[in-house]
Protein backbone atom coordinates (compact mmCIF):
# COMPACT_ATOMS: atom_id res chain seq x y z
CA UNK A 1 0.00 0.00 0.00
CA UNK A 2 1.52 3.63 -0.98
CA UNK A 3 2.28 6.13 1.88
CA UNK A 4 0.85 9.85 0.64
CA UNK A 5 1.73 12.57 2.59
CA UNK A 6 -0.30 16.56 2.81
CA UNK A 7 0.93 19.11 1.23
CA UNK A 8 0.97 20.84 4.17
CA UNK A 9 3.64 17.99 5.64
CA UNK A 10 5.87 18.54 2.54
CA UNK A 11 5.78 21.89 2.79
CA UNK A 12 7.35 21.61 6.24
CA UNK A 13 9.94 19.21 5.25
CA UNK A 14 11.33 21.66 2.24
CA UNK A 15 10.96 24.28 4.83
CA UNK A 16 13.17 22.18 7.06
CA UNK A 17 15.73 21.76 4.00
CA UNK A 18 14.80 17.82 4.75
CA UNK A 19 15.97 15.72 1.75
CA UNK A 20 13.44 15.37 -0.66
CA UNK A 21 13.58 14.39 -4.06
CA UNK A 22 10.54 15.53 -6.17
CA UNK A 23 9.11 12.86 -9.07
CA UNK A 24 6.23 14.82 -11.26
CA UNK A 25 4.52 11.66 -13.20
CA UNK A 26 2.31 14.25 -15.38
CA UNK A 27 2.42 15.17 -18.97
CA UNK A 28 5.03 17.90 -20.58
CA UNK A 29 2.29 20.72 -20.79
CA UNK A 30 0.95 19.98 -17.34
CA UNK A 31 4.98 20.73 -15.77
CA UNK A 32 5.24 23.88 -18.06
CA UNK A 33 2.06 25.52 -16.69
CA UNK A 34 2.62 24.48 -13.25
CA UNK A 35 5.79 22.62 -11.21
CA UNK A 36 7.41 22.20 -8.08
CA UNK A 37 10.49 23.48 -7.71
CA UNK A 38 13.31 21.14 -8.71
CA UNK A 39 11.18 18.44 -9.50
CA UNK A 40 11.92 16.06 -12.25
CA UNK A 41 9.62 14.96 -15.13
CA UNK A 42 9.11 11.86 -15.90
CA UNK A 43 4.99 10.76 -17.40
CA UNK A 44 3.56 7.75 -15.30
CA UNK A 45 3.59 6.20 -19.36
CA UNK A 46 7.15 6.38 -19.62
CA UNK A 47 8.34 5.98 -15.82
CA UNK A 48 8.85 2.13 -15.75
CA UNK A 49 11.68 2.64 -18.66
CA UNK A 50 13.18 5.64 -17.50
CA UNK A 51 13.85 4.70 -13.62
CA UNK A 52 17.81 4.61 -14.44
CA UNK A 53 17.03 8.82 -14.85
CA UNK A 54 15.87 9.01 -11.09
CA UNK A 55 18.95 9.26 -8.81
CA UNK A 56 17.36 10.37 -5.31
CA UNK A 57 20.12 10.85 -2.65
CA UNK A 58 19.80 7.59 -0.60
CA UNK A 59 18.53 9.55 2.72
CA UNK A 60 15.87 11.31 0.92
CA UNK A 61 12.15 11.00 0.73
CA UNK A 62 11.07 10.12 -3.05
CA UNK A 63 7.69 12.28 -3.52
CA UNK A 64 5.70 11.63 -6.40
CA UNK A 65 2.98 14.17 -7.29
CA UNK A 66 0.50 14.92 -10.11
CA UNK A 67 -2.82 16.75 -11.05
CA UNK A 68 -4.86 15.76 -8.15
CA UNK A 69 -2.97 12.98 -6.34
CA UNK A 70 -4.53 10.02 -8.77
CA UNK A 71 -1.69 8.89 -10.91
CA UNK A 72 0.82 9.90 -8.23
CA UNK A 73 -0.21 6.78 -6.43
CA UNK A 74 0.39 4.46 -9.72
CA UNK A 75 3.71 6.13 -9.83
CA UNK A 76 4.55 5.53 -6.43
CA UNK A 77 3.84 2.15 -6.27
CA UNK A 78 5.64 1.19 -9.73
CA UNK A 79 8.33 3.18 -8.09
CA UNK A 80 8.15 0.73 -5.03
CA UNK A 81 8.06 -2.43 -6.98
CA UNK A 82 11.08 -1.07 -8.83
CA UNK A 83 12.89 -1.16 -5.79
CA UNK A 84 13.48 2.19 -4.77
CA UNK A 85 12.87 3.11 -0.79
CA UNK A 86 11.05 5.56 0.96
CA UNK A 87 8.17 6.68 -1.70
CA UNK A 88 5.12 8.53 -1.19
CA UNK A 89 2.90 10.08 -3.32
CA UNK A 90 1.19 13.74 -2.49
CA UNK A 91 -2.10 13.43 -1.36
CA UNK A 92 -3.83 16.33 -3.27
CA UNK A 93 -1.61 16.55 -5.73
CA UNK A 94 -0.37 19.96 -7.45
CA UNK A 95 -3.71 21.26 -7.34
CA UNK A 96 -4.12 21.02 -3.23
CA UNK A 97 -0.69 22.15 -2.91
CA UNK A 98 -1.87 25.38 -5.27
CA UNK A 99 -4.58 25.79 -3.27
CA UNK A 100 -3.19 25.30 0.21
CA UNK A 101 0.55 26.08 0.26
CA UNK A 102 1.18 28.93 -3.20
CA UNK A 103 -2.17 30.54 -4.36
CA UNK A 104 0.36 31.95 -7.26
CA UNK A 105 0.90 28.53 -8.40
CA UNK A 106 -1.54 28.17 -11.65
CA UNK A 107 -4.14 26.17 -11.48
CA UNK A 108 -5.60 24.00 -14.14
Amino acid sequence: MVRQLSVGDLAAKLAGKESVYLIDVREPWEHETAALPNSVLVPLNELMGRTDELHPPAEALVVVYCHHGIRSLSGAALLEAAGFKNVVSLAGGIDAWSLQIDPNLSRY
